[in-house]
């Protein structure tokens, strides 16, 4: 993989408030996961290919649109997006941001119920 195309996929996500990263090794290959908090947005495989956890509404019309593919293994409500070109990069930020604005919706919820 393009190692510029991760960069400039990590310029604009760790833009995002709260926003992290950590490097880790899933079955013997590099990954970049990006987190908010302890949620988990998704990663991207080091080899080329992001993985990021949806609804399955929402997995079923990225699929339907083109944007994603099933996850290979099968993992239900996971897409997988091409990081192999710079046309891909911003689909994957948006893809990323889906997540993004998921997890800050459901804090604030959780922060409402909790009285805080």
């Amino acid at each position: 993989m393009d190692l510029g195309l991760l960069a400039a996929v990590e310029r604009e996500v760790l833009g995002w408030a709260g926003v992290e990263t950590e490097r880790s090794r899933f079955f013997g290959g590099d990954v970049t996961i990006y987190k908010v908090g302890r949620r988990q947005l998704g990663y991207v495989h080091h080899a080329g290919v992001a993985d990021l956890q949806v609804p399955q509404a929402i997995h079923d019309e990225l699929i339907a649109a083109g944007r994603a593919v099933p996850h290979g293994a099968g993992f239900a409500a996971v897409v997988s997006a091409p990081l192999e070109r710079q046309d891909d990069v911003a689909n994957l930020v948006a893809l990323f941001r889906l997540g993004y604005d998921r997890a800050i919706a459901a804090g604030e919820r959780r922060r409402r119920r909790e009285g805080g």
